[in-house]
């Protein structure tokens, strides 16, 4: 009893609210990904009985024609049932065009991928949506989360204890590191106490010692921050926007940014951080360019920011993205959005590939699995940012979802489509205790990854 008297109303308050933003952003994605069975079959000519939001038992429903719309309680997904999709039911020969098992391949094919197929035109109408806006949206690259040491702070720690920019990072305090953010993670567990390090240097492995400095964040006095000195971005130029200060002033892609007035550069926070405090004021920027250095005077053009309590202010921006760390897309026409959003669209389905290509791999740890906790968290996090961040994590997710419905494992739409496959190679369908024994294996995989993508979303909240 003590323990849930210990709550205080602002902790219930948070809960309630990543709860609800949860329900906005997963009954958003299902609907679309069910609607997409729904219109399809019924495109076909096949009938539909449920049309459900969640599983398991109904809170409210309504019948209309032949279909039953269903509310669910447990909010973790959704479903279609289709007439004749178990092929149990005898149907004469009239019924045989309104029953699923009865259609032909190209219309069963079309059924199930129809679902995935929404998700991502859900993510390309926002991407679109936002582009014709103008707001720029951005896709990062799968290689900038590597654990390797692109800059180091002069004086730091890092730099101390020996650390060289280009060392990769393999293990820290004897946890095998895949990313930067497993080597953050590390730091912090450290409470400031030296972290061993292991890294990679040319072909031999070095072992450092570094004791992490200490940051005090000033809203948050109580919460300390420890680093070691080190960033992933160095201040290289990757690409500059069209119609920007940094244009004007005639910086290039691949500068690198070695000083802003009397204060040398070592690292891509340091230049944004000057950048972003001095909107409207001309700055004096030497770069590095071919080996010899070239001086710049750039005035970052000011830009309205709200931060999640209200309060606006005016950050400066030069328009310049960073090297290496993906691809930033801005339409320069509301006739051109259409095809911008689809080449947003195809860039995350790849770096959403990708990625999964290396979870599986192992290149990427499988730490980073996340599970429903973890989407309420980022959605409560959004949400605090506005509107617009809720739409953009939809498309994100809308689009991860599309792709792991078309894996080939039983259960899940791509499942179904690679039994369609075998019966389109084989003529005929796969049996029926083939059928059931690949269902099953495919329910016992989605089951450990539900429970390990849960135990890592707890994990998280625990640290």
């Amino acid at each position: 009893m003590n323990n849930l008297l210990a709550f205080s109303p602002d902790s219930i308050f948070l809960f309630g609210q990543k709860l609800w933003w949860f329900l906005v952003v997963l009954g958003v994605l299902v609907t679309f990904h069910e609607y997409g069975h729904y219109l399809a079959a019924r495109w076909v000519g096949v009938k539909v009985l449920k049309f459900s939001i969640g599983f398991g038992p109904k809170l409210i429903g309504r019948k209309i024609g032949d279909t039953e719309y269903l509310l669910a309680a447990i909010p973790l997904g959704g479903y279609v049932k289709l007439y004749g999709e178990e092929g149990s039911e005898a149907v004469s020969a009239a019924e045989q065009r309104e029953s699923f098992i009865h259609q032909s391949l190209p219309h069963k094919t079309l059924i199930v991928a129809a679902g995935p197929g929404f998700n991502f035109i859900l993510s390309y109408l926002i991407f679109t949506g936002m582009l014709a806006l103008g707001s720029p949206l951005f896709v990062p690259s799968i290689d900038n989360i590597t654990p390797v040491i692109e800059a180091i702070i002069p004086d730091s720690p890092a730099e101390t204890a020996g650390l060289h920019i280009g060392d990769r990072v393999i293990r820290a305090n004897e946890e095998d590191i895949s990313t930067l953010g497993e080597l953050y993670e590390q730091v912090g567990k450290a409470h400031g106490r030296p972290v061993t390090l292991d890294v990679i240097r040319g072909n031999s492995v070095k072992t450092l010692i570094i004791t992490p400095s200490v940051q005090m964040v000033p809203d948050r006095p109580d919460e300390p921050q420890y680093t070691l000195g080190i960033e992933d971005h160095a201040p290289l130029v990757g690409g500059v926007m069209p119609d920007t200060p940094a244009m004007a002033a005639g910086l290039q892609q691949d500068d690198r940014i070695i000083q802003i007035n009397d204060t040398p550069i070592a690292t891509w926070s340091q230049m944004t951080e000057i950048v972003r405090n001095h909107p409207g004021t001309p700055l004096e920027v030497q770069v590095e360019r071919g080996g010899q250095t070239v001086s710049l005077r750039i005035t970052p053009e000011g830009q309205t920011s709200t931060s999640p309590d209200g309060e606006t202010t005016s950050i400066g921006r030069i328009g310049v993205k960073l090297a290496g760390a993906g691809t930033v897309l801005k339409s320069t026409s509301l006739f051109l959005a259409p095809w911008d959003g689809l080449k947003a669209t195809w860039k995350w389905c790849e770096l959403t590939v990708m990625g999964l290509y290396k979870l599986v791999t192992g290149e990427i740890s499988s730490k980073h699995l996340g599970g429903p906790l973890m989407i309420a968290t980022v959605s409560g996090e959004q949400a605090q940012q506005g509107m617009a961040s809720v739409v953009w994590l939809i498309a994100i997710l809308s689009i991860n979802l599309g792709i792991l419905n078309l894996l080939p494992i039983p259960i899940l739409d791509g499942g179904h489509l690679f039994f369609f496959a075998c019966e389109a190679i084989l003529g005929r369908p796969l049996g029926d205790r083939s059928r059931e024994m690949a269902q099953q294996i495919g329910l016992v995989l989605l089951v450990f990854l539900m429970a390990y993508a849960t135990w890592n979303d707890i994990s998280r909240l625990l640290q």
